[in-house]
């Protein structure tokens, strides 16, 4: 199947469908529902230098076309990735990426270079939604100069192909693009979720313990295409597309607003086998156009 192939930088993968972080674990939780091998990449949850508990419970609401999540990275550490996850996963044959968290430059760089010599994990995604706590909290990828800054970091100490996830809370998401590419990102993924909130109004009460979080699903897809398709024409660099994403026509539509590739992450929840019809639903959209190659259609959107 040449004909799904994409790159991103030099990383070649099988297909341009791949699994959100944080909405697929480490894939080997779907095993049962689909081949994990016709996948063109498995971005799994996020992965911190030290171990984290994540925020309390209630951590999850349910919203219109959609839903917010405060879970706030609970993972094991990489060292527990490295020495226990990682064997288990490392001999599908599909990319394993791994996304990494931060509370300081140096947790990046840490982190980062942990995983540099695993030889099935041939790229990371660098999530730079995560509040910079030794800045006031803010969030790496809310400032260009931050953003910047933790690109440069990693970029130094990691040689394979970094992929640098935007938050969309910002006033210009293409200039935080453009930010990490001039520091060496070999691709971006946007978006990332959306600040929101859920209250009770019988209670008085928010639906999350912390009060706000990261809002996904289908009713972000319209804010998610127009962000992918001015981060596509603002940089050179593959755009990695997710928000909202539930069928191949979803996916299609990020494509033709620059996508090389595409992240399904919410809709994981509801039909565990979406990848695979996402990926059928591509080779079918192909077949119907008479179209040779999905490269065919990527950024071909007509203005």
């Amino acid at each position: 199947m040449d004909r799904l192939k994409v790159n991103i930088g030099e990383l070649e993968l099988q297909n341009p469908v791949t699994t959100a972080s944080g909405t697929f674990g480490y894939g080997v939780e779907y095993a049962d529902f689909i081949d994990l091998n016709r996948l063109g990449a498995i971005f799994v949850k996020g992965t911190t230098l030290e171990p984290r508990q994540g925020n309390d419970y209630p951590r999850m609401a349910e919203t219109p076309s959609g839903m917010l999540n405060s879970v706030g990275l609970q993972n094991k550490g990489v060292d527990y990735f490295v020495e226990h996850i990682y064997p288990g996963i490392k001999g599908y044959n599909t990319c394993i990426i791994v996304n990494v968290s931060g509370s300081t430059l140096d947790d990046y760089v840490k982190c980062s270079e942990r995983l540099a010599d695993l030889d099935k994990v041939p790229a990371i995604e660098l999530n730079i939604s995560c509040p910079n706590i030794k800045e006031g909290g803010m969030a790496f990828g809310t400032s260009c100069q931050s953003a910047a800054n933790v690109t440069r970091a990693v970029r130094n100490v990691y040689h394979k192909t970094l992929i640098v996830k935007l938050s969309p809370n910002v006033t210009d998401i293409a200039d935080i693009a453009r930010a990490v590419e001039d520091e060496g990102a070999d691709s971006v993924s946007l978006v990332n979720t959306f600040l929101g909130m859920a209250i009770d109004a019988e209670t008085r009460r928010p639906r999350l313990s912390t009060v706000t979080g990261g809002l996904s699903g289908p009713c972000i897809k319209p804010i998610a295409l127009r962000m992918v398709w001015q981060v596509y024409n603002a940089v050179k660099i593959p755009v990695i597309g997710m928000g909202g994403i539930s069928n191949a026509a979803d996916a299609i539509e990020f494509m033709l607003a620059g996508s090389t590739a595409i992240q399904i992450g919410t809709y994981n929840f509801i039909d565990p086998a979406v990848s695979i019809k996402v990926i059928d639903g591509i080779t079918d959209y192909l077949d119907r156009h008479n179209l040779k190659s999905v490269s065919e259609i990527i950024g071909k959107l007509e203005v």
